[in-house]
């Protein structure tokens, strides 16, 4: 038998890390859980040891992130792309207007596919970092007012809850930072993540929507997807058919670990600002590393960076993968560049690790 591959330090946007202990427990359970006789994988979506599941799994979610009553929690089968359209689906009709504050690919992308279904109007458009709220183009009566908490490919992310008029409904996209800190649920009226990055491995997405904002079922149920429709979902626990059943599963462990051994998400976000404080830290003092966001809307799960020296992008990521850090490679599109993705299973010691690649690559390439 080969030797087992000691794990390593994998800074990948999605599929991400999950924690060392969720893997050893879903590994210990396989062939039985919970003395079942049978894998969860196995578990049939209408039998007991589902049900009981998810109601422990519902019961989590709602304590982890203190989600008031008035809001539904529903685990969708599928990626957050598919909420691009199930959004404007279920609560919107085809004149209605969302307001798209575009920072970034996810959020243009949002608003190319919901404009298939409704209006659309661009609030505001920019990359390395956040207009101000003062400066948004929103649109009289508009429906909803849509972004993306947290941009991926140039590491922007919202450093509060956007501050609007009290008449505006806002809709955010969490994929990538929902479960990395506190956040006030009541001051939204839908968000929603996948769950590879922070929560569970890739194929189910989580949403968070406000009951009254689905009574009455989709608005163009002509065109809404029965397994996409949110009144369906939340009348059926998530499983008008067969949900990602084992994606649920490891989702549950998941927020078991954040909620018992990291001690919550104040304890989770201090741990997600040391880690990205050391990294940035390191990229802002050495005059051989830049970073890409502005810093006051500096992303502190997913960190984009150089090498100023060009001819050294592709030699840095040979560099550290003897050193088991892996997936460093920017987004395809930020030619010569590297992104670290940090997500809450990212150890400290992996970031640790990656400053002290940069420090000995610097060394020993004699810049």
């Amino acid at each position: 038998m080969a030797e087992e591959k000691e794990r390593v330090y994998n800074f990948s946007a999605g599929p991400a890390m999950l924690p060392r202990e969720v893997l050893e427990t879903a590994a210990k359970e396989m062939l039985s859980f919970r003395g079942s006789g049978m894998s969860f994988m196995e578990c049939s979506h209408r039998g007991a040891e589902f049900k009981a599941l998810y109601a422990e799994l519902q019961e989590r979610t709602r304590r982890v992130l203190k989600i008031p009553d008035n809001y539904s929690v529903l685990f969708c089968a599928g990626g957050a792309t598919h909420q691009f359209a199930y959004i404007p689906l279920n609560l919107c009709g085809p004149e209605d207007v969302i307001d798209v504050v575009q920072t970034g690919n996810w959020s243009k992308k949002f608003a190319e596919e919901a404009g298939r279904y409704c209006k659309i109007n661009i609030a505001s458009k920019s990359s390395d970092f956040i207009p101000a709220v003062e400066t948004w183009k929103l649109t009289e009566g508009a429906k909803f007012i849509y972004f993306c908490d947290n941009e991926t490919i140039h590491g922007v992310e919202f450093p509060e809850v956007p501050k609007v008029p009290e008449d505006r409904i806002l809709i955010a996209d969490m994929s990538s930072n929902l479960f990395s800190r506190p956040v006030d649920i009541s001051k939204f009226g839908l968000l929603y993540a996948c769950a590879q990055k922070n929560f569970g491995p890739a194929g189910c997405t989580l949403v968070i929507v406000r009951n009254d904002l689905i009574v009455g079922g989709p608005k163009q149920a002509d065109k809404c997807p029965i397994v996409g429709g949110y009144e369906l979902l939340k009348k059926k626990d998530s499983a008008y058919n067969t949900p990602p059943t084992y994606n649920m599963y490891i989702i549950n462990l998941v927020l078991k670990w954040i909620e018992e051994t990291i001690g919550g998400l104040d304890k989770m976000a201090e741990i997600n600002a040391k880690k990205a404080d050391l990294l940035y830290k390191y990229i802002d003092e050495s005059e051989h590393w830049s970073g890409i966001a502005k810093p006051e809307f500096r992303s502190r799960m997913n960190i984009p960076f150089r090498c100023t020296h060009d001819d050294m992008q592709a030699k840095f990521l040979e560099y550290c993968k003897p050193r088991g850090l892996i997936t460093l490679k920017g987004y395809r599109t930020m030619v010569g560049s590297f992104r670290a993705s940090i997500y809450n299973a990212m150890p400290l010691r992996g970031v640790e690790k990656l400053v002290e690649a940069m420090k000995d690559f610097e060394r020993d390439m004699k810049f």
